[in-house]
């Protein structure tokens, strides 16, 4: 029995001992947590009973040259649910699934789920949320937001790009100058009880979002639609698969237009173009081959793309050759319409040769064996020096993302018939834009500048916040090789291949090019043109390649009058003056016209006429609405600003 008390007591020392040290672990814990972990658990406490919802930031504006807008915002709405507030579920369903175009099966997933707060649908037009608040609807939050919109939809898509739905950029500027234009987004705290019920009349905490900084560029909206409106027409004419144009600032490489036609819808960024979805009429595209479809048709192939440039390419050659000395322009060269390298034959495009013709006759001509020739006196080596001093080994550094580098043989593995036929543009390939920079350097006293839009960065009141400026490297050129190079390529445009970009009263040299794609017995080209004006002075480069034409496929046919169409809208726009010589005045008639004829024509008919012929002074004569009698006679050529007489009945 004292056996058995002993036991006993020596359990309940034992028990009281381990209540003792629980007890004092459990005050030990307490009050570590009232002392060093107060603050952390009062803010959990406090999170717990708040409810955090984002008040989207207003993306900044991108604006053009000259202050016109185009990319904005359009004041939209997202629609939320919060599960613990709503009281009519099935009511919430129909309405939301009516107004919203969903599903019941959506919405009811999103309304049936057990979490602080659900987004059902974002960019819901104004009218359609404002339709929502009228409900009334308990759980039912209606946030503003902005959804971007673009006043010219198609204008310059591929350069401008667009948002997704959280209206962060997806291609083009709108990606490239993101980190200025998104914002900074707001918060509206509220709180709740236990269960997730806001607390009415409870303070609501708001941080107001900040605004995205507008973003200004070279680009022109109206030198943007002469150039897409010029690519359009040719596209159409040709039944090419697409045309591609820019226009630069040869001086500072402020890009004016960048055309790739056919564009797409801004506003409808994920709608296939009819000429995309009309080769898929009735089939079932998969997610992969749509992405795929997506991904083409929002490609720059401007800067993504590379070709082999052809013709165009002999301004680098020629320019390389002056460089080195090893050329004069009275050097002869004869062309039987081929040249044989090592154990190839490589023909010039004209068939039966162009005969005994100098070096300024063989750029007119654009003869491959003369390129093929002042090639080799330049050699590989130099070839390729030059080649690196005019920007072709690296990406042009244009600010747009997905821009492509050349693609060159390398120094060691270029033979004699590799040099020939890259001296004429073939057995490489680079981008466009590549070309056209290192063309504005052989143009502008040799000067390599950076193919750019931006320009400024504003904020919403107009105070600047950062000017844009690029990276440019003079002496690419010398001065002297630059002022030939542009007698010579005007030449090409007076008397040569180029001569359908001939602009009366403007100045303007260029080159031509017709490219053979791979591989070579496909038959399919790519026609191109590069001009510039005023050729003494250059303020203006483009360039356009119009890709597989059908029929006619000659650069100088097809690609050299986009560029003379183009010119004889934007040069005056530019400021551009026409100059002409006096044998441009005898030749085209150039300040005098026809006089037509007005008899039997009504005053109205007389008034629209009077639009179109530069007459100085109208002297009607009689009270009639007819004309019976005018001076001059029709027929008659007259001086601009002439006086002209009509008699009524």
């Amino acid at each position: 029995m004292a056996r058995n008390r002993t036991y006993n007591k020596r359990n309940a020392l034992i028990v009281v001992v381990i209540v003792i040290i629980a007890a004092f672990g459990l005050t030990c814990r307490l009050g570590y947590l009232m002392i060093f972990k107060s603050e952390e658990y009062a803010a959990r406490a406090e999170a717990l009973h708040e409810r955090e919802r984002v008040i989207k930031a207003e993306r900044g504006s991108i604006y053009d040259a000259k202050g016109t807008l185009i990319a904005t915002n359009k004041p939209v709405c997202t629609i939320s649910v919060i599960h613990a507030q709503i009281t009519e579920p099935e009511r919430v369903i129909s309405i939301l699934s009516d107004l919203l175009g969903l599903s019941d099966e959506k919405v009811r997933k999103r309304v049936e789920k057990v979490s602080s707060i659900e987004r059902i649908k974002s960019n819901v037009d104004k009218e359609i949320a404002d339709k929502i608040r009228e409900y009334d609807l308990d759980g039912v939050m209606v946030d503003e937001d902005y959804k971007r919109y673009y006043p010219y939809e198609t204008l310059a898509s591929k350069v401008i790009g667009f948002t997704g739905s959280d209206n962060q950029g997806i291609i083009g500027l709108e990606v490239q100058y993101d980190q200025f234009l998104k914002g900074i987004d707001g918060t509206i705290l509220t709180l709740t009880t236990a269960y997730g019920v806001e607390i009415e009349n409870a303070a609501e905490d708001r941080i107001e979002p900040v605004a995205g900084n507008d973003l200004y560029i070279s680009l022109d909206v109206n030198i943007q639609q002469y150039a897409e409106q010029a690519a359009k027409k040719v596209m159409e004419a040709k039944s090419a698969n697409n045309v591609k144009l820019i226009v630069m600032n040869p001086q500072n490489g402020a890009i004016y237009a960048m055309v790739n036609v056919p564009e797409f819808n801004l506003n409808d960024p994920y709608t296939l173009i009819d000429e995309i979805a009309d080769d898929y009429a009735g089939e079932t595209l998969s997610n992969e081959k749509m992405n795929e479809l997506l991904n083409g048709m929002w490609r720059n192939a401007c800067i993504s793309d590379t070709y082999e440039p052809g013709s165009t390419f002999k301004i680098i050659t020629a320019t390389a050759a002056l460089e080195e000395g090893v050329v004069k322009l009275t050097d002869t060269f004869y062309c039987p319409g081929y040249k044989k390298v090592e154990d190839r034959i490589i023909r010039c495009h004209k068939a039966g040769g162009h005969g005994s013709e100098t070096f300024v006759e063989g750029i007119k001509n654009s003869c491959n064996p003369v390129f093929m020739e002042i090639g080799a006196r330049v050699g590989v080596e130099r070839m390729y020096y030059y080649f690196d001093r005019l920007g072709l080994f690296v990406k042009s550094g244009i600010d747009l993302p997905g821009e492509a580098n050349s693609i060159m043989h390398k120094m060691d593995n270029v033979g004699a018939v590799e040099l020939a036929t890259m001296s004429f543009g073939q057995s490489f390939q680079i981008t466009p834009l590549q070309l056209l920079k290192a063309a504005s350097a052989v143009v502008n006293g040799g000067t390599l500048v950076t193919p750019h839009f931006g320009v400024e960065i504003q904020s919403s009141d107009g105070t600047s916040i950062k000017a844009l400026d690029y990276p440019t490297t003079e002496g690419a050129v010398s001065k002297e090789t630059s002022e030939t190079m542009k007698q010579l390529l005007e030449a090409v445009v007076a008397e040569g291949t180029g001569k359908r970009a001939y602009l009366p009263g403007f100045r303007i040299g260029g080159k031509t090019a017709t490219s053979e794609k791979l591989p070579r017995s496909s038959n399919k080209y790519i026609s191109s043109f590069i001009g510039f004006a005023p050729a003494n002075n250059p303020q203006v480069i483009a360039m356009v390649l119009i890709d597989e034409p059908t029929g006619i496929y000659y650069g100088g046919t097809i690609a050299a009058p986009v560029i003379s169409e183009l010119f004889d809208n934007i040069l005056p726009y530019l400021g551009i003056e026409e100059s002409y010589t006096e044998t441009e005045i005898k030749e085209y008639n150039i300040g005098s016209f026809t006089v037509p004829d007005f008899v039997g024509k009504t005053k109205e008919e007389v008034k629209e006429l009077l639009k179109i012929y530069d007459f100085g002074q109208l002297y009607p004569t009689g009270e009639g609405n007819i004309v019976t009698e005018q001076f001059p006679l029709p027929g008659e050529t007259v001086d601009k600003d002439s006086v002209l007489i009509l008699y009524y009945d």
